[in-house]
């Protein structure tokens, strides 16, 4: 798990130095690369904590950046990656707005924070997305209601780069501990969901070619 999304680094990053913390936390990064969906552990500011080999995978096909990676921080990547498109299916209004008002609501609850002034800043710089932050993001929350904003049990498009997925959904479950909480994190995983191809066409029965053409919507008589 030492290898996140985007490059090497240590699995366990900006995490307390006590020993009982860091024994927990290698403990539940073993768990965590037992489940077979994305899978990630975040903390106030959205700073990867934890991510397993399948949230790897996921992002495995985005490219470089310097202050928005997947594995270093999932809000940046959200909201400045150029290529988080590439993955996150219907990006502006299902990943992006969604993301948007948490970082809202973040700047609210730990308002001196550094990592979210520094957001915020970036945010500032870019008129588009200051006015999506200061006008549109409150429109967009009356329009579609609270529920719309919880990542927890939301069904969201993907394009994973696995073929074997390929154009899904995932469902967002948040499933964080009380020693999780405690620690001001919390865990977010991506049950991908097999999106259901449509029945292929029944076969039509062979035209016969010495009588006239029919439209595809009326059958042939029978013979």
């Amino acid at each position: 798990m030492a290898h996140q999304a985007g490059g090497q680094r240590s699995a366990l990053r900006s995490v307390p130095e006590r020993s009982e913390v860091r024994s927990y936390l290698q403990d539940y990064a073993t768990l965590l690369e037992a489940v077979p969906f994305p899978s990630v552990v975040v903390d106030h500011c959205w700073d990867v904590v934890l991510a397993n080999s399948a949230f790897q995978s996921l992002f495995r096909e985005i490219g470089p950046h310097p202050t928005a990676m997947p594995g270093d921080n999932f809000l940046r990547f959200v909201l400045f990656h150029p290529e988080a498109p590439a993955v996150l299916g219907e990006h502006e209004s299902r990943w992006f707005l969604p993301m948007l008002a948490h970082f809202a609501a973040a700047v609210e609850r730990h308002g001196h924070d550094h990592g979210l002034q520094a957001i915020r800043r970036e945010i500032a710089q870019d008129p588009i997305m200051e006015a999506a932050y200061r006008q549109g993001l409150p429109h967009w929350i009356r329009s579609v209601g609270e529920a719309a904003v919880e990542h927890d049990g939301a069904v969201r498009p993907l394009l994973h780069p696995d073929p074997r997925w390929g154009a899904t959904e995932c469902r967002i479950v948040g499933e964080t501990p009380r020693t999780l909480q405690d620690m001001g994190y919390i865990r977010l995983t991506m049950v991908l969901r097999e999106v259901r191809r449509p029945a292929p066409a029944p076969r039509r029965r062979p035209r016969d070619r010495r009588t006239a053409s029919h439209l595809s919507v009326v059958p042939a008589p029978e013979a």
